[in-house]
């Protein structure tokens, strides 16, 4: 089973490596829903890792709508992370309903090509994921990063068979979503391929401070996290 992890720092990746994961997705603001990470953080890490590096191209938080001037940020994100050498692109693009943006999609996998392409938890809005399904595949998406519509992998794991069964193979159904030691066992015995986890641990590393940096406080400022190497570990062992 091929265990990807969500790295959100040079740190994490580091620690993903150095644990054993086969894979990382690589972005920055885990606490939003991830973003697309820094010009220099993508080149150091792909320069110091030997695991495939898949980069999260994701420019602002929020919903997975984007305007004109966003979707040509978007687009020119990823061909520079094919000019830095990374080895797939984590994206994708809804309408404002919610469904998929089907014409807006399929230009960014083609863009990405030869590069495989993840479309990312975006899936977890979509309003009927069986059709959704269909169209992801249809148009060369090679997985799709999901929680099975729930807060957790865990509790949308009904789903996510459901969807692994509808694909029968021609495109991939990456479980994520509140992973850990104690159920990512479930993930293998359910007959998924690979999982994606971001091990995170929280470590507090100073007061919170006079002057916050944030105006209304929507980020704590005292504590900073990191995908934890024991953690990363530890799943590998319970999917062995």
């Amino acid at each position: 089973m091929i265990l990807e992890v969500c790295a959100n720092s040079y740190q994490s990746a580091m620690n993903a490596q150095q644990a054993g994961a086969h894979r990382i997705e690589l972005c920055s603001e885990l606490a939003v829903g991830g973003i697309t990470p820094s010009y220099g953080l993508i080149k150091q890490v792909t320069e110091a890792l030997s695991i495939p590096v898949f980069i999260l191209v994701r420019p602002r938080s929020g919903n997975f709508t984007y305007t004109n001037e966003e979707f040509d940020i978007i687009k020119q994100d990823i061909q520079i992370c094919k000019d830095l050498g990374c080895a797939g692109i984590v994206s994708g693009v809804l309408h404002d309903d919610n469904t998929v943006d089907v014409e807006r999609t399929q230009a960014l996998v083609e863009l990405s090509r030869p590069l495989p392409f993840t479309f990312h938890r975006a899936f977890d809005w979509v309003p009927n994921p069986a059709k959704a399904l269909r169209q992801l595949k249809d148009m060369g998406v090679n997985r799709i990063l999901t929680s099975g519509q729930e807060a957790s992998a865990e509790k949308g794991v009904a789903l996510l068979s459901t969807l692994k069964e509808q694909a029968n193979g021609a495109i991939g159904i990456l479980p994520g979503g509140g992973i850990k030691p104690s159920n990512a066992m479930l993930f293998k015995q359910a007959d998924f391929s690979e999982i994606h986890v971001s091990a995170s641990k929280i470590e507090v590393v100073n007061e919170y401070p006079s002057v916050p940096m944030n105006s209304d406080k929507f980020f704590d400022e005292t504590i900073r996290s990191y995908s934890c190497k024991e953690t990363i570990e530890d799943i590998l062992r319970g999917i062995a």
